[in-house]
């Protein structure tokens, strides 16, 4: 089986994709798949441990592209990687640069998904099952239907977040080299324009989200970005898998960005972690001060503005608020302005800071993710297993791993965190307000802690669900996988 993706830790990363590309081919592995992983060479991918594997030559338009694939691999040599390397890739951004996509764009990811099944002609290693990943990978399926009928490789393609599509203006629907009957509403075709994740949902032989939730919100027009009418032709061949989280990576037991380390068992280190952080940040020390942290790309989505609206009340009753992010400047601006009015109760950092992530998530009393709609998320579960409680919206991925604190969830030992519903500043507030006040019993809170930290979220859980989806996808119980 052959992944399919844009971007991959450790080598390229923007968000989730990339953390979910580059562990969940090696908890495959480790469960016995034959599995391989294929993406573009970005310019900060280091080449000196690659080497070139095969030439392959594109046409987009009228013109023909020439690009060499380099071979690598994932973890301790595991998986091998293929890195598709050409001059459209040599550039800062993986997509864009300063908030805009690179215009070029559907040329770069149409070249990449012809380079890997030109590259497969003539690979002696035959995939059974290609794994595309979002909109850059999306033509593959097209391009197997279509152009690409002599290879008999059978797909599934995951949608990360519906509202990243890949549109592009009809007038570069030739560099496709597809036939014009797929510019119509029964195919590419999206309000005038070339959508190229709609190719790959029209396509594709089965169809994946990453939380079941999600992949029965993104079938409503509210979450369905335009694409809720093609999602719901498609409901018998889309499923929905919680993704899993990098156990090894993120143990309070044994991370090494943490001051001191702590377990289920044993939770002292916890408020350790607690008071550095408070130092780090400049916070008042106060191992009583409600800390809320937030670790979260600063746009619309994650919402920011039910934060904003209700953090003046958390300070009042002696709360505390650390913000590590980038993204929308308007949000730099406002919680830059917030930070200094409340010094000593609001930290802001806007940055990316891998070390800095992992001791908020270790520091912090609770954390929040109030999501206008969040398709999987993986901070909710490194709060729980780090013992941190997740205050959330109940959306996708967040509705399917937080479970509300309530009497029946207490009483039954499932209650995990704080989950509201309304996206509105005075549900957020009452979801924290009943934080607070359960902070405030110390027996309370230890369960809700041990109940998130016994919680398994690895992808060992998810990867076996992957293989029955294989299974289904190919029609039998053996395969190349």
């Amino acid at each position: 089986m052959l992944f399919c993706t844009p971007e991959a830790t450790p080598f390229a990363k923007t968000g989730g994709l990339a953390d979910v590309c580059g562990s969940l081919p090696l908890a495959l592995s480790r469960l016995g798949c034959e599995v391989r992983l294929v993406m573009p060479a970005y310019l900060g991918i280091p080449r000196s441990a690659l080497r070139p594997v095969a030439r392959v030559h594109i046409p987009l338009g009228d013109a023909l592209y020439e690009g060499t694939v380099l071979e690598g691999a994932l973890g301790n040599g595991e998986v091998p990687v293929y890195f598709v390397d050409a001059q459209f890739f040599h550039r800062p951004g993986l997509y864009g640069e300063e908030g805009k996509d690179y215009p070029d764009n559907l040329a770069r990811f149409a070249f990449f998904c012809r380079a890997v099944l030109e590259f497969l002609k003539d690979l002696p290693w035959h995939p059974d099952l290609l794994h595309c990943h979002d909109w850059q990978t999306a033509l593959i399926p097209v391009y197997l239907k279509t152009i690409y009928t002599e290879l008999p490789c059978r797909t599934v393609l995951t949608i990360h977040n519906l509202a990243y599509q890949g549109v592009f203006p009809p007038e570069q629907f030739p560099l496709l080299g597809l036939p014009s009957s797929l510019l119509t509403v029964e195919g590419l075709e999206f309000w005038g324009k070339v959508n190229l994740l709609k190719g790959g949902i029209l396509f594709a032989d089965v169809l994946t989200t990453v939380s079941p939730t999600y992949a029965q919100e993104i079938q409503t027009e509210e979450f369905g970005c335009g694409l809720e009418g093609v999602l719901r032709k498609r409901s018998q061949d889309l499923f929905g898998i919680l993704n899993g989280i990098d156990t090894t990576t993120w143990d309070p037991a044994v991370d090494p960005y943490l001051p001191q380390n702590y377990t289920i068992d044993d939770l002292g280190g916890k408020a350790v972690c607690k008071r550095v952080l408070q130092e780090e940040l400049c916070l008042n020390v106060d191992e009583e001060a409600f800390l809320v942290g937030m670790v979260t790309r600063l746009v619309e989505q994650k919402g920011l503005d039910l934060v904003a609206a209700i953090l003046g009340r958390l300070f009042s009753k002696g709360g505390q608020f650390a913000l590590l992010g980038i993204g929308d400047p308007r949000y730099h601006d406002l919680f830059s302005d917030m930070a200094r009015r409340y010094p000593g109760q609001m930290a802001l950092r806007l940055a990316f800071d891998e070390g800095l992530a992992h001791r908020i998530e270790a520091g912090a009393d609770c954390f929040l993710m109030p999501s206008r709609y969040e398709p999987s998320g993986l901070n909710q579960l490194y709060s729980l297993r780090y013992g941190t409680i997740p205050v959330v919206r109940r959306t996708g991925g967040l509705a399917d791993t937080v479970v509300d604190c309530t009497p029946k969830t207490l009483a039954n030992g499932t209650a995990t965190g704080f989950v509201f519903d309304r996206y509105d500043p005075e549900a957020l507030w009452e979801a924290l307000e009943r934080a607070m006040a359960a902070f405030q019993d110390k027996s309370l809170w230890r369960r809700l802690q041990e109940a998130g930290m016994r919680g398994d979220f690895s992808w060992e859980r998810a990867s076996r669900q992957y293989l029955q989806l294989y299974a289904r996808v190919l029609k039998k119980e053996g395969g190349n996988l």
